[in-house]
């Protein structure tokens, strides 16, 4: 037989070339769910985003552009539905009963299937190719560091690591007590309410939505799921990528829409419990209009005190710099308000936070376009602030340079304005003060020993409990803060900061019956379940039994 002579670097070229093309095929094959490639996404090739409904991906004569926050291009196209067209909606969403898809006596087996849905798609976001996709996806839409990016798709990955197999049933475990006679016993179930409506921000585009729809899934309900426009392709893709791993279509609605069209839908759907994450005046809007039936995680202007005991100062110095401005100080727990003791304030702490703060850059987005406060509005606050009598501009205060941001968006240098502890407890500037800024800035002020009860008057008199840090390793002094504060994710001792909640404990806010939590079985259970009590009583009836006399 006839062979052709080849050489040894054609054979290891063509074993590469093979090898490549394998490559490429595998990766092509873990990313079958996407329609799109996150890096690709430009004013001139311009991604799409559909809705979902009845199980059927959808789009819409309406047709919403999405800017750039980097460029000003208009790189997305987002398929909004308007008030004429939430009738499939709300007709899907209508067609849940009160009692579930599931719930402890009816289709069981979905509590397995969910399991194993949460097994794929934890696989599959654990694979570099797959978190990768997901990283550069959420940098394009709200841009944020490659580590903090990474963090989000981790937190997601781990989270449903965490509810694989039986872990979802075990959501619904029951109790028993025994009752008053042979036959009685009563049972405690966790039931699902039926219809039920997330709202997410678009601040984490993949870990509020994903941590709360795979909860309000677990538990039996049927979810329709709204997220910020600016960011909805992140979930779009999400979406597809647990369809590939097992999820019926018809499980989960996904629409486009603004406020007032979803506000709508609401009213005419009905739903019997809406999760909201977002802005407070919203949240109370909604609270209204939904007569009550919401779980809410709204705002959160989130406070720091350092303790008098001064420990590791490189150390707290760069927490402080990340609680205040990793993400470009997007987060809802995002440290707002500092308070140092006295021997914090003799340290060089702040000279070394603002070091810190200097580092940050465009050009790795360590510091970024903030999407829902603009560059003016952000300085005038600043001289707000700065007419306070002994308030002054430690650092930043003022805009970005050498940026192509679009106007509509923000973009400062890292801020922080000193205000004296006695001003900010004047009636005329305590709400300026804790006025919560979604960006890059923090207040910063600094108390005696004597002043820790004013401190606490001050963390009384605020509005937001979601995150806090106590930045002590005094047992007493942490011991009196935490008893006279309410927030509902505290963080005590020397390590303790405001923002980078995992997925293995509470995230929520305290003292409000209407919040929600997230991330841990306790919090799906809390917002996306209901108590419900079956007393069993089968007899026997007593052999000597008799009607007794009327009462």
């Amino acid at each position: 037989m006839f062979k052709l002579p080849v050489s040894r670097a054609t054979k290891d070229s063509i074993s590469r070339n093979a090898f490549a093309t394998f490559r490429f095929s595998r990766c092509a094959h873990l990313l079958s769910f996407a329609t799109i490639e996150a890096e690709e996404i430009s004013g001139s090739k311009p991604a799409e985003v559909l809705n979902l409904v009845q199980g059927k991906w959808v789009g819409s004569s309406n047709c919403n552009t999405v800017v750039d926050p980097l460029n000003g291009d208009s790189f997305i196209k987002v398929s909004e539905v308007d008030e004429t067209g939430i009738q499939p909606f709300v007709k899907s969403l209508s067609s849940c009963p009160k009692h579930g898809v599931h719930n402890p006596f009816k289709a069981p087996e979905r509590y397995l299937m969910l399991g194993d849905v949460s097994t794929k798609a934890a696989h599959m976001l654990s694979l570099p190719k797959v978190s990768d996709f997901f990283v550069r996806l959420i940098q394009r839409v709200s841009p944020k560091s490659y580590q903090q990016a990474f963090a989000e798709v981790y937190v997601t990955q781990k989270f449903l690591e965490n509810f694989c197999g039986d872990q979802v049933r075990f959501l619904a475990r029951s109790f028993g007590v025994p009752g008053n006679h042979l036959g009685q016993q009563s049972h405690g179930f966790r039931w699902p309410y039926g219809p039920v409506a997330i709202i997410t921000p678009f601040n984490f585009p993949l870990e509020i939505p994903v941590l709360q729809l795979m909860g309000a899934l677990y538990m039996g309900n049927k979810p329709i799921l709204k997220i910020n426009g600016k960011v909805s392709i992140v979930m779009e893709q999400m979406l597809r990528l647990l369809h590939t791993c097992g999820l019926p279509v018809e499980d989960v609605d996904f629409i486009n829409s603004d406020g007032k069209t979803m506000n709508k839908l609401l009213l005419e759907a009905n739903p019997r419990m809406t999760l909201f994450t977002g802005s407070s005046r919203v949240a109370e809007k909604l609270a209204l209009d939904l007569k009550g039936r919401v779980k809410l995680e709204d705002a959160g202007f989130d406070w720091k005190i350092l303790g008098p005991d001064v420990h590791q100062e490189d150390y707290i110095a760069w927490v402080c710099d990340q609680d205040a401005y990793a993400c470009s100080g997007q987060k809802c727990s995002a440290q707002s308000l500092l308070f140092m003791h006295e021997n914090w304030s003799k340290t060089s702490l702040l000279s070394k936070l603002k070091d810190l703060a200097g580092r940050r850059k465009l050009e790795d987005l360590t510091i970024g376009p903030v999407l829902t406060v603009t560059t003016d509005a952000m300085l005038e606050h600043t001289n707000k602030l700065l007419e306070i009598p002994g308030s002054k501009l430690l650092f930043g205060g003022s805009p970005l340079e050498n940026h192509s941001i679009p106007s509509i968006y923000g973009a400062i240098k890292p801020t922080a304005v000193y205000v004296p502890l006695e001003e900010i407890m004047k009636d005329k500037n305590f709400e300026l003060v804790t006025k919560e800024i979604f960006g890059p800035f923090q207040v910063i002020t600094d108390y005696k020993n004597s002043q820790l009860s004013v401190v606490l008057d001050a963390v009384e008199r605020m509005h937001s409990h979601l995150t806090a840090a106590v930045v002590s390793n005094d047992p007493l002094f942490v011991q009196e803060v935490i008893g006279n504060s309410v927030t509902g994710t505290t963080y005590a001792g020397l390590r303790a900061r405001t923002t980078g909640a995992p997925q293995n404990h509470w995230f929520g806010p305290a003292g409000d019956p209407r919040g929600a939590g997230i991330g841990t079985p306790e919090a799906i259970k809390l917002v996306w379940s209901c108590h419900r009590e079956i007393i069993y009583d089968v007899g026997p009836v007593p052999k000597d039994w008799q009607i007794p006399p009327s009462t």
